[in-house]
């Protein structure tokens, strides 16, 4: 059997698992057997292996794949604690979107047993995704907004995946090229989906205020799409070519302010305000969170680096204000490295960081 036979011998097993709707597995059927009569057609391997491209991506899609929902308050509060100092208000407002479809479920539960489910929805699924919020962090650089998207993402027992804005220049980043052009490509929404291999995954739209100027109008007008309950359950990809439903996503935006966010997509959007962190809590934070991470990375332990309680004020503002804490992550990552490096070097084997030799460690004191 030659190699083309025993790809469309697989792909035929695949469309068998992947539940397929019905028309579309019509369609990549007769694929399947236009890529068998040509087989010895040299003129048509470019043709053929496009064909074969475009089955591989439509049988590996989730079209009904889900992860199952965790609605369980008291784990959610545990995870945000673990991965968040402080933010209580934020931590209150995602807490009350979980009570809200826990409560969702339940009432279909109870309108399941009791018979008397709507003829517009015959799942658990279909009354969440109706009641997901899409909520908007909108904070400064820093402030935790991408790393409170994840722990969502973990609280609900859901796949995570990251689509970055910043700089996206053409909506069809977004929707997929046609396959009727030269090496198309599929949208990045696609993508996401089946790095996740579910249909219910939590997708962060990460930075949607900063997308290139020229192509503003374009992009805004595929995230109403995406973000409009009543569109995104049959949205098109351009190289898919057939409507997949993404009512089940729980989409998560953020951005650094809402000026440059389509009044259209704003209208869509929960908008919930990120704070910036005073210079106590940032010592907190990095006591707790950042350090203790950057020293397991750097295969340090307690015994090798200590920090003498007087120089943090110091350590967390090195270059005058920051809302955030990216310059706090990048002194503690230089100060673990030095200390490796030293211990590496048999200069010792525990190191404490003082006002007196700080300037060994960081290079700007």
């Amino acid at each position: 059997m030659s190699r083309l036979l025993e790809q469309v011998s697989a792909y035929r097993v695949n469309v068998e698992t992947a539940h397929l709707p019905p028309d579309l597995e019509v369609r990549v059927m007769s694929q399947l057997e236009e890529a068998e009569r040509l087989e010895h057609d040299i003129t048509a391997r470019v043709h053929i292996e496009q064909m074969l491209r475009y089955i591989d991506w439509v049988v590996n899609l989730p079209w009904n794949k889900r992860t199952e929902d965790v609605l369980d308050l008291d784990k959610a509060k545990v995870i945000f604690e673990k991965h968040h100092y402080g933010l209580q208000p934020v931590k209150d407002r995602i807490l009350e979107y979980l009570a809200v479809l826990k409560l969702n479920l339940d009432r279909w539960r109870s309108m399941e047993q009791a018979g008397s489910l709507p003829t517009d929805a015959t799942t658990s699924h279909a009354i969440l995704a109706r009641r997901a919020p899409i909520l908007c962090l909108v904070g400064l650089v820093g402030t935790g907004k991408t790393t409170l998207a994840k722990s969502i993402a973990e609280a609900m027992g859901r796949k995570f995946i990251r689509i970055p804005f910043g700089g996206m220049s053409d909506a069809l980043e977004l929707r997929g090229q046609s396959r009727v052009l030269p090496d198309a490509e599929i949208g990045l929404i696609m993508k996401g989906l089946r790095q996740a291999g579910s249909k219910n995954p939590v997708i962060l739209l990460d930075e949607i205020d900063r997308v290139a100027e020229h192509a503003r109008g374009d992009i805004m007008g595929v995230l109403v799409e995406l973000l409009d309950p009543e569109q995104n359950s049959a949205f098109t990809d351009h190289f898919v070519d057939y409507p997949f439903n993404l009512s089940e996503v729980l989409f998560v935006a953020t951005a650094n302010n809402t000026a440059h966010i389509a009044t259209a997509v704003l209208d869509r959007l929960e908008p919930i305000q990120m704070p910036s962190y005073t210079d106590e809590e940032k010592i907190t934070i990095a006591k707790r969170y950042v350090l203790p991470q950057l020293m397991k990375e750097s295969g340090l332990s307690e015994e090798n680096l200590s920090i003498d309680d007087a120089i943090w004020p110091k350590l967390v503002r090195p270059l005058g204000y920051d809302a955030g804490i990216r310059s706090l992550e990048r002194t503690m990552n230089t100060l673990c490295r030095k200390v490796a490096r030293k211990i590496v070097e048999g200069q010792g084997a525990h190191f404490h960081i003082t006002a007196d030799n700080i300037k060994e460690f960081i290079e700007i004191y």
